[in-house]
């Protein structure tokens, strides 16, 4: 580690920390985009199954206990940690993701915990939904349900896309259509 680095003038080897270390880890609340597909032809359908990716370390799945490790970061989680502060057009990236999400891209899916969709079809729509998490108490209701988080959704964070949507998208940008497998 440097000196150098200003993440690393606050770091403190004996304290440890989770995924997002130095900067503000133990936090009362934090935002957090959540990522989820769907099969159903229609994105808009009100019986439409939407199903979460599970992200390695980042809160998302509410019975999940918080993930520690320090002092490094799984840098996906810590990228959706940030994308989480802007908007989905500040990180293509998200978009690019989502491309590979929906072709069930096995070097992108193996950067998850959870695919909902591994060993089946690829979903026909992925979107983002925009979360306000904080921790449960630990004598309230949610912990005496084994809800390590509670959560509040703010809004969209990115209207659903299909495949075929995105494919002038990639192409704009010269990123090669990811087929599904």
């Amino acid at each position: 580690m440097s000196s150098r680095q200003v993440m690393n003038t606050s770091f403190n080897p004996l304290r440890i920390v989770n995924t997002y270390g130095a900067f503000g880890s133990i936090t009362k609340d934090r935002t957090e985009v959540i990522i989820q597909g769907t099969s159903s032809l229609d994105p808009s359908d009100p019986n439409a199954v939407w199903e979460e990716y599970e992200f390695k370390c980042k809160p998302g799945n509410l019975t999940r206990r918080p993930c520690v490790i320090s002092p490094y970061h799984y840098r996906l989680d810590w990228l959706m940690w940030f994308a989480a502060f802007q908007t989905y057009e500040q990180n293509e990236w998200l978009i690019h993701l989502a491309g590979k999400l929906l072709a069930n891209d096995e070097t992108a899916t193996s950067l998850l915990a959870v695919n909902p969709f591994q060993d089946k079809a690829p979903p026909r729509w992925i979107r983002g939904e925009h979360y306000r998490y904080k921790f449960s108490r630990i004598w309230g209701t949610h912990a005496s349900e084994g809800k390590w988080w509670i959560r509040k959704r703010i809004a969209q964070y990115f209207p659903p896309l299909n495949l075929a949507g995105l494919e002038k998208y990639f192409k704009s940008r010269s990123w090669p259509l990811p087929s599904p497998s």
